[in-house]
């Protein structure tokens, strides 16, 4: 059969694993977020995602397009986890020096992005991603658009671009793994 060239070869082993995933949460900004389709759940899940990672000991990374415009990550995505700085870009990628040089320290080769806009900024870096050959994961009940037409095109791009769904419940229990353990103990209280 010949292969399709419109369509990324698939990983060989497509799951996430807390040992090498790290969390890239793109543009969930105070300004950006009330024009956002859906944006309270969109918000909560990269909340959940930020509770879960920390819990696990995954890296979290949060950028911020044009802050001094689009203003602050919203307040409960900076309570989790409260070590991180937001990276400030102006290009729409989030994969800007200071960006993939932090990816680069923690020494993960999977990511999961969630965050808005879909069809901009989290489609531009996700394909940044896969260029540099990551295995990229995309939470899609945590990221949006303005516009449910808009996140769509956003979505499918990745999708044939390579970019793995997934959801917020399914990656946190892909990372947890099983549930006698006292991280599942502990976030359960969160996914119920």
């Amino acid at each position: 059969m010949k292969s399709n060239p419109n369509f990324a070869t698939p990983l060989s082993l497509p799951r996430l694993k807390r040992q090498n995933t790290l969390l890239l949460i793109v543009d969930v900004q105070e300004r950006l977020m009330p024009a956002i389709h859906n944006a309270a759940s969109v918000e909560k899940n990269c909340a959940l995602l930020a509770r879960a990672a920390l819990q696990l000991g995954i890296p979290v990374l949060i950028t911020e397009q044009n802050p001094a415009r689009l203003g602050s990550t919203l307040p409960a995505l900076m309570k989790i986890p409260p070590e991180n700085q937001p990276i400030p870009k102006m290009r729409f990628s989030a994969c800007v020096p200071s960006t993939l040089d932090a990816i680069k320290a923690t020494g993960r080769d999977t990511i999961l992005i969630c965050g808005v806009e879909s069809h901009v900024c989290v489609l531009q870096t996700a394909l940044d991603l896969r260029q540099a050959e990551y295995s990229v994961f995309a939470a899609r009940d945590a990221i949006a658009s303005r516009t449910i037409e808009n996140a769509q095109i956003g979505w499918e791009r990745m999708m044939r671009a390579g970019v793995l769904p997934t959801s917020t419940e399914s990656a946190i229990f892909e990372w947890l793994e099983e549930a006698a353990t006292p991280d599942f103990k502990a976030l359960l209280p969160f996914l119920k």
